[in-house]
């Protein structure tokens, strides 16, 4: 079976203008204020948008997919994309400079904090209906829903920030990267080593139960038409999330992330109605002091959050699928209440979400991206047997989608 997209039928609207036009304004706003390097960011985040809404880069959906029904396409893109970002990550890491500029990688602690966090994170991503990067491109395409999620995801985020202090006091090992344990090459040869078995095996159980791998995706466009209105084959999103976040590494100097701008934004609203943040120990760590006192625009992750939804706004509208709707089912508008605290409150925990800890804290070689995927693909597990309640009449999926 082909996979498919969970988005409306073609339609024309102003939104790619719109986008773009956003676009143009906070590039303009940002060189004006910040500098050239924050600009760059902002279109890598549209970039990264366009890629995971064009791909329907779902790590949600591919892990239920797999958990219900063994298809396989959606992890084996994830191994292609990990692949591919070890390659281009762990020279540059190992020798601490890209292009000239000091780059390090994500790499934190794996504790009880990481293994509680991500588990949780798992059960969230099932209930809220997207992970990180899924729950920001599927609002820029237009889910009210994803905005629910996006609102409690940011909620949970900060209240875990007041609760961080007792959570990373629990008995962790030291952050550990194996670019530096174990040097450049057997670490990309290890990596590599554990990508192909885990693609393997789901090449075996799918063929076990359904006989044969499934199709990959099909469009009516072609050539540079299909680049601009998708859909894209899964390969295509696997190295262009790949790329971009290199290219991420390069202008920041560290990986991709997404959910440390939540607690942000969380924790200046909350300190906007008179509650003192600061005075919380995680908003003492000078790194996040800093962040708290500056303007939003000028956090890295914040922008490029930003452009993400911008870019998956200027890709539903380029695909005509742009078509937002309210109505929203009371147990869908429960789980995404759930779902959404349980993603902010996990993400914390764990030092990052799907992106931060397992995408690029694989691809910077911390032992911690592997400790978060066993564990938050446990509570996927759980996730997808939770579903039934909330989403009445949900049949096991076997298609793909971008959520």
């Amino acid at each position: 079976m082909s996979r498919s997209l969970s988005i409306a039928p073609e339609r024309k609207s102003f939104a790619p203008l719109v986008a773009f036009i956003l676009l143009l304004l906070g590039a303009a706003f940002l060189q004006n204020t910040v500098g050239s390097r924050q600009v760059l960011l902002l279109v890598v985040g549209a970039a990264l948008g366009l890629t995971l809404y064009h791909a329907a880069f779902g790590f949600t959906s591919a892990w239920r997919v797999f958990i219900n029904d063994r298809r396989g396409a959606g992890l084996r893109a994830q191994m292609i994309m990990l692949s591919v970002a070890v390659l281009l990550f762990f020279p540059a890491l190992g020798s601490g400079t890209l292009f000239g500029q000091p780059v390090v990688g994500l790499v934190a602690p794996v504790g009880i904090s990481v293994v509680f966090g991500a588990f949780i994170f798992g059960i969230g991503m099932q209930l809220g209906g997207g992970c990180a990067s899924g729950t920001l491109f599927t609002v820029g395409g237009g889910n009210a829903r994803m905005l629910v999620t996006l609102f409690f995801f940011i909620c949970g985020s900060v209240i875990a920030t007041h609760h961080a202090d007792w959570w990373f006091a629990l008995p962790s090992l030291p952050a550990t990267s194996i670019v530096k344990s174990l040097g450049v090459v057997p670490a990309l040869l290890l990596s590599l080593a554990i990508f192909g078995v885990i693609a393997a095996v789901t090449v075996r159980l799918e063929k076990a139960r359904h006989g044969q791998l499934e199709a990959g995706v099909t469009s009516e466009h072609q050539g540079l038409r299909r680049f601009l209105r998708g859909p894209w084959p899964l390969v295509w999103g696997a190295i262009g999330l790949a790329l971009l976040n290199y290219a991420t590494l390069a202008l920041a100097g560290r990986p991709w992330g997404i959910t440390s701008a939540f607690a942000l934004w969380g924790a200046k609203a909350v300190s906007g109605l008179g509650v003192d943040v600061s005075s919380w120990g995680f908003w003492q760590v000078p790194s996040n002091a800093k962040a708290l006192a500056a303007p939003v625009w000028e956090d890295i992750t914040s922008v490029m959050d930003i452009g993400i939804i911008l870019g998956a706004l200027l890709a539903a509208g380029l695909a005509g699928r742009f078509a937002p709707s309210l109505k929203i089912p009371a147990r869908s508008l429960l789980a995404a209440v759930i779902g959404g605290l349980l993603l902010g409150y996990g993400s914390r925990l764990a030092y990052g979400c799907n992106i931060g800890a397992y995408f690029s804290g694989i691809a910077s070689g911390s032992l911690h991206g592997w400790v978060w995927l066993v564990a938050a693909f446990l509570g996927n597990s759980v996730g997808v047997r939770l579903r039934p309640f909330f989403f009445v009449g949900e049949r096991p999926q076997v298609a793909l989608s971008g959520c």
